[in-house]
């Protein structure tokens, strides 16, 4: 599961680690978090069926959703590029799919914060909703929650510890240090990080943002291209019980990175 992409740098990085990763049979399944693919800002259909060639099996969204125009009707479409799920009854596309794979049938679910975010519905609610009215998920279930704050994140990851198989905080761009198998059998990391420059401030160019701060004048984010990095975990999960028996950070320098766990 990789960390928000941001800008053509985040998708150059994803495109060359993704399709080393799956030569290499290191991962089976591959989920993103796109939400900042085009220019920092929402996703396009010719931006996310370019992600989806390089290797992403899901793509998952956020508070960014909407912000390329037109983008609605794509949802509708393409079942692989999920938005929350929990965002307002009747609006485009959908906030979970499942899969087939090779190691049996996989549901990823996608849902949005409350706290310090745009208005939506409860995140807690809509996962119960899903687990328990939905009827064909994938014994495998992989949960992104798209939040701000890290305690929302981390009671949601307590609240489906034993229901899922894995529950990944994305939306703040800096990979947290928490990465661990919950007592009954979830893999949960507070925030997965960022795929993009690492030289910037989470992923936009450091002049631009520093001057807002300086000025308190609106100004144009520009993506930032320096030192880039992709950022994410591997997770094992055992497709027989739906548990998960190990989950690493990784963090791949782009260009000629090698990658390797953060911990070790």
């Amino acid at each position: 599961m990789v960390g928000d992409l941001v800008g053509s740098p985040g998708r150059m990085a994803f495109a060359q680690v993704v399709a080393r990763f799956k030569q290499e049979g290191a991962v089976d399944l591959v989920v993103v978090n796109a939400e900042n693919s085009a220019g920092g800002r929402g996703l396009t259909a010719v931006l996310a069926d370019e992600i989806l060639a390089a290797g992403a099996d899901v793509i998952t969204l956020g508070d960014h959703t909407w912000d390329q125009k037109g983008f609605q009707t794509y949802l509708d479409r393409e079942q692989r590029v999920i938005r929350p799920a929990n965002f307002a009854p009747g609006c485009p596309g959908r906030g979970y799919v499942t899969i087939d794979t090779d190691q049996g049938r996989v549901t990823v679910i996608n849902l949005i914060g409350r706290v310090f975010m745009p208005p939506a519905d409860c995140p807690f609610r809509k996962s119960d909703e899903i687990l328990r009215k939905e009827s064909g998920l994938g014994k495998i279930v992989l949960v992104d929650i798209h939040a701000e704050a890290t305690s929302e994140k981390n009671v949601l990851g307590r609240y489906l510890d034993g229901r899922v198989s894995c529950v990944v905080g994305t939306h703040t761009h800096i990979q947290t240090s928490d990465d661990r198998v919950l007592p009954k059998g979830t893999a949960y990391i507070t925030d997965l990080g960022m795929t993009g420059s690492r030289d910037s401030a989470i992923g936009r160019d450091l002049a631009s943002i520093t001057a807002r701060f300086l000025s308190g004048m609106p100004d144009k984010f520009v993506v930032a291209t320096q030192d880039v990095i992709l950022e994410g975990i591997i997770v094992d999960v055992d497709p027989a019980t739906g548990r998960s028996t190990g989950i690493k950070r990784v963090r791949e320098n782009v260009p000629g990175g090698k990658s390797h766990h953060v911990d070790e």
